[in-house]
């Protein structure tokens, strides 16, 4: 596995630890003029769990890969809040941002993995 990858599975780690949902990957790896290899999506129900799971994913690559964002937004409102690990670029949403952005379908040709929801 490799560093992004490990990256990645940080980040899925700490969506799930505060029970955010419908989880996807899309692999942009073999995608020419693409600004990331990874885009992590996931939601929670409102603002608040946004907000939580935005902190856990922090959490979770600091703890388990000494990675920290370049970037964060997102974070005043909580509705979409994006961090920016460079490599790998992570997407919370509330469910109406969610389908109004439709980020999940940018890169028809990318190589698309859902993880299930943990219950």
């Amino acid at each position: 596995m490799t560093e992004v990858q490990k990256l990645v599975q940080s980040c899925i780690a700490g969506i799930q630890e505060k029970k955010g949902k419908k989880i996807r990957i899309v692999n942009l790896e073999g995608i020419n003029d693409t600004i990331t290899q990874y885009l992590v999506i996931g939601e929670g129900n409102s603002p608040s769990q946004v907000a939580a799971i935005t902190e856990s994913v922090r959490e979770f690559t600091r703890k388990e890969q000494n990675a920290k964002p370049t970037a964060v937004d997102g974070t005043r409102n909580n509705l979409w809040v994006a961090l920016d690990y460079t490599d790998v670029v992570v997407h919370i949403f509330v469910p109406d941002a969610r389908e109004f952005y439709d980020v999940d379908n940018l890169w028809e040709d990318a190589e698309i993995n859902d993880i299930p929801d943990i219950d």
